[in-house]
């Protein structure tokens, strides 16, 4: 194996590691103590801890029900989609269990619903956003879902997730009441919203769209003084009937207001659409290793 092929090996087992532990973490230290109750085979493992409270001393353990919960998924998947493509979401899974397992517990938020769901759906979407950065998932409900969706193709793997998870979050109603589960939805959300920007890696970006009579001495302008690209898009006004230039400029977030003024400054009747980027991938952004 290559050198760089190891090295992508190691960032990748170090970010499941690290990953794993954060998710962990936040299941232990601060769903379970809250009884809440986010989807996923952690929500199912918590509530099976729950009811098994009367009858093994402080409920069966979150790591078993994990792994217990994962085996009989895993050797489905294993058939329908073979042993290469689940190596990593095996390590991950794995992983999670052991890290369940030894993690020492530290309430966070003490009882405090509020925090815990602040608490948990931060620490524990960086953690499954750093797993799937490494192209892994943690088994449980992502891995149901892409089972089922091997037979009903016409739904997203997406679109049954939310379903499945729905049917825990609503089997922890009925065990930790309806106060709980909407605790529970701020908690996903911020999961979703964490994991995202983890995998995105917050390379958020502006682009800005110039309506212009002078292209030629703008796209200079930007060039020089901000040292960013700029492409020149053809462009017709339809009220006007004339044809026209059209500049995009990819920009940081901290270099819009300098690209406004040095539009402004050079053409104050330019016409500008700022928007939103969420990735750039080339040159002065991010580069292809």
């Amino acid at each position: 194996m290559r050198e760089g092929k190891w090295n992508q090996v190691i960032k990748e087992v170090l970010l499941i590691t690290g990953g794993t532990a954060l998710t962990a973490f936040a299941i232990a230290s601060v769903y379970d103590p809250a009884g809440m109750v986010t989807g996923g085979f952690s929500g199912l493992a918590i509530m099976i801890k729950q009811l098994t409270e009367p009858l093994v001393p402080g409920g069966v353990p979150l790591a078993v029900t994990n792994l217990c919960l994962n085996v009989p998924v895993f050797l489905i998947a294993v058939r329908l989609k073979g042993f290469r493509y689940l190596v990593k979401t095996l390590y991950a899974t794995v992983m999670l269990s052991f890290w369940l397992y030894v993690l020492p517990v530290i309430p966070l938020a003490q009882g405090d619903l509020t925090l815990s769901a602040l608490y948990g759906g931060v620490i524990m979407g960086a953690g499954i956003g750093m797993v799937f950065v490494a192209q892994a998932t943690t088994g449980g409900t992502d891995l149901i879902a892409a089972i089922i969706q091997h037979f009903w193709k016409h739904y997203s793997i997406a679109e049954i997730m939310q379903v499945v998870d729905a049917l825990i979050v609503l089997a922890g109603v009925y065990m930790f009441g309806v106060s709980m589960a909407l605790y529970a939805i701020i908690a996903i959300y911020l999961v979703s919203k964490v994991s995202d920007g983890i995998i995105e890696g917050l390379k958020f970006s502006k682009a800005a769209f110039v309506i212009t009579d002078r292209p030629e001495e703008l796209s200079k302008v930007l060039m020089e003084e901000m040292s960013r690209g700029v492409t020149g898009l053809p462009a017709r006004g339809m009220y006007s009937g004339q044809d026209r230039s059209m500049l995009l400029c990819v920009v940081s977030r901290k270099q819009i207001v300098r690209l406004k003024e040095l539009v402004l400054k050079t053409d104050p009747r330019a016409f500008v659409i700022v928007s939103d980027v969420r990735e750039v991938l080339g040159e002065g952004f991010i580069e292809a290793k």
